[in-house]
C-alpha cells in the first residue's frame, strides 16, 4: 500500500467526519458551509495546501472510485461529493449524531 493511501485511510479511520477538499473549490466551500451550519466536528484536509495532496487524491480514487473533491466520509463510510451530501440534508443530523460528530 502506498504511503499516501495509508495516510488517507488512517485519516478516515481516525475521524468521525472527514472532508478532503481544495481551498478554491466552490463545491468544497458549500460542503464546509453545510457542516459548519450543523456544528459538525470534522477533519479537513485541503489537498492543494499539502505536499502530498496529489498523491492523496490518487489514493482516494483507488479507495472510493471518486477523483473529484470534496470527497466526504461520515462514520468511516464514503458519502461521496457535495451533491451527495446536499441530497442527504434530511438525514444529516442523524448521520452526524451516529458518527459522534456533533
Amino acid at each position: 500500500m502506498s504511503a499516501a493511501k495509508q495516510k488517507a485511510q488512517q485519516i478516515i479511520d481516525d475521524n468521525a467526519v472527514v472532508v478532503f477538499s481544495k481551498s478554491y473549490c466552490p463545491y468544497c466551500r458549500a460542503t464546509k458551509s453545510l457542516l459548519n451550519e450543523k456544528h459538525a466536528k470534522y477533519f479537513l484536509l485541503e489537498l492543494d495546501e499539502v505536499d502530498d495532496g496529489a498523491a492523496i487524491q490518487d489514493a482516494l480514487e483507488e479507495i472510493t472510485g471518486q477523483r473529484s473533491v470534496p470527497n466526504i466520509f461520515i462514520g468511516h463510510k464514503h458519502i461521496g461529493g457535495n451533491s451527495d451530501l446536499q441530497s442527504k440534508k434530511g438525514q444529516l443530523d442523524g448521520l452526524l449524531q451516529s458518527a459522534g460528530a456533533v
